[in-house]
């Protein structure tokens, strides 16, 4: 009994990257039952988290094993928006302590376990026609394995784009579209046909006309969803928003 036990703690310990939280379903996968986690918490070898979920001692959560064992329970959950863009190099200002931007499929709320540790906000966004299972460009950051969910630049920045007027400062999204000379245009226009959003491809062909963007030019306006012949009106706090077809 005690070598079995001690085979499980060596696998505990030796079989997952550092940083990793551990949920029960983890912790069966390595033959460690609900009880003997609870033996394991008392006697140190694990620290609970919160319900169901755990870590080593001495070894909390880091940020990107927790984002990918979000990704179980939250279906297209993804690094996004302003975060991926930064992620990927792409930034106006650092902020000292960034609040994490992840987006899903359906509507959610992020555990407090995560939360506590890395300030985050969830948004619930379905901005192109896509699968939650395929989502359009995104892929493992730094296409390694194991790495969380990220958008690819060209994504990120549209998804920025999508939430001007709402939560998104105009400003802010002109500087970042004012940073993003090399993004690649044939990644951007695939992501553009299939956008839901008209204002996002408006806005998106706008500023980048305006701040003459290389990718810009290459982008057909005429085969991009812009809807209807008539100017998009919004007011926000930034002001009246006029986007012209």
């Amino acid at each position: 009994m005690a070598t079995t036990q001690r085979d499980k703690l060596n696998k505990l310990y030796t079989c997952l990257a550092p940083g990793t939280p551990l949920t029960s379903a983890d912790l069966a996968a390595l033959g460690i039952s609900a009880d003997l986690a609870v033996h394991y918490v008392r006697a140190g070898w694990l620290e609970r988290l919160a319900r169901g979920v755990f870590c080593r001692p001495n070894d909390p959560p880091a940020l990107h094993p927790s984002v990918a064992r979000l990704q179980r329970s939250f279906e297209g959950l993804h690094v996004g928006g302003k975060s991926a863009l930064d992620w990927h190099g792409i930034r106006h200002y650092v902020l000292q302590r960034p609040v994490l931007h992840l987006y899903g499929w359906k509507a959610g709320r992020l555990p407090e376990w995560f939360t506590h540790r890395f300030p985050a906000g969830y948004h619930r966004k379905r901005l192109f026609e896509e699968h939650p299972g395929a989502l359009l460009h995104v892929r493992p950051f730094e296409n390694r394995k194991g790495a969380p969910l990220v958008s690819a630049p060209e994504r990120a920045l549209l998804e920025v784009l999508s939430e001007v007027g709402v939560r998104q400062p105009l400003q802010e999204a002109r500087e970042l579209v004012e940073s993003s000379y090399s993004l690649r245009a044939d990644v951007l226009n695939d992501l553009l046909k299939h956008c839901t959003s008209v204002k996002t491809v408006r806005l998106c062909l706008q500023l980048g006309r305006e701040l003459s963007q290389p990718w810009a030019s290459k982008l057909d306006p005429s085969r991009l969803p812009k809807g209807s012949d008539r100017p998009w009106v919004s007011r926000s706090a930034d002001g009246l928003l006029v986007l012209k077809p």
